[in-house]
């Protein structure tokens, strides 16, 4: 009887241990390190500097989408801005354009207000939206930390899946010198139907200011 006992008690035990790990798991896969490769991407809505809402269901009908996070005052996003001018340009006639996004705290840097996104963005002529992520939730869904922070995704019957994360290319400072291409080549398989071969890089620029707690 005494061994019955034990062996429900132990079993009981196992039991509630897999449970636990099981848990353990769900919330480890659902932790706030962003999207990985392959991962779908939640549709959001975030305000545009033309003073229209733009959602990521607006591309149901892309091939897919560069999502650049940036900013106006980084010396990094500045090195960057005209490559990624230039990605819209290579790619939006292709159906697979540029949407960036600012989640910075404007509160640490005055440049990154709206109000300075919209000069910068009339300014320098973007021809994609340049969107506001006021309350920075899809900057965290993304796992987005720098800027640029670059996610190449692929629309799937309208699912948006993540084929490539980081940086744009090998060489901020010289575009001149640059060597390996990397949203370029992630876009090229893409639209020709191939695996994207570079998955993931280290995105190299400054760190996102996020608001405190």
């Amino acid at each position: 009887m005494k061994n019955k006992f034990w062996l429900a008690l132990v079993a009981i035990l196992a039991l509630g241990m897999a449970t636990t790990l099981f848990f353990r798991s769900q919330i480890a896969q659902a932790s706030p390190n962003g999207y990985s490769i392959g991962a779908t991407v939640a549709n959001f809505t975030l305000q545009n500097v033309g003073g229209n809402s733009v959602s990521l269901a607006d591309y149901k009908y892309k091939k897919g989408v560069i999502v650049v996070f940036t900013t106006n005052h980084c010396p990094f996003a500045k090195a960057y801005e005209e490559r990624i001018i230039g990605l819209d340009k290579k790619y939006a006639s292709l159906q697979f354009p540029v949407i960036a996004i600012n989640s910075n705290d404007a509160s640490d840097y005055e440049e990154d207000s709206f109000d300075n996104m919209k000069k910068r963005a009339s300014e320098k002529r973007y021809s994609f939206p340049y969107l506001q992520d006021l309350t920075q939730t899809v900057a965290k869904a993304f796992g987005a930390t720098r800027t640029p922070h670059v996610f190449v995704l692929k629309n799937e019957g309208s699912k948006f899946t993540v084929q490539y994360i980081g940086t744009i290319d090998d060489n901020y400072q010289d575009p001149t010198s640059v060597t390996k291409r990397y949203v370029e080549d992630a876009v090229n398989n893409i639209l020709a139907g191939k695996p994207v071969v570079v998955t993931q890089t280290k995105a190299v620029g400054c760190a996102i200011g996020w608001k405190d707690a």
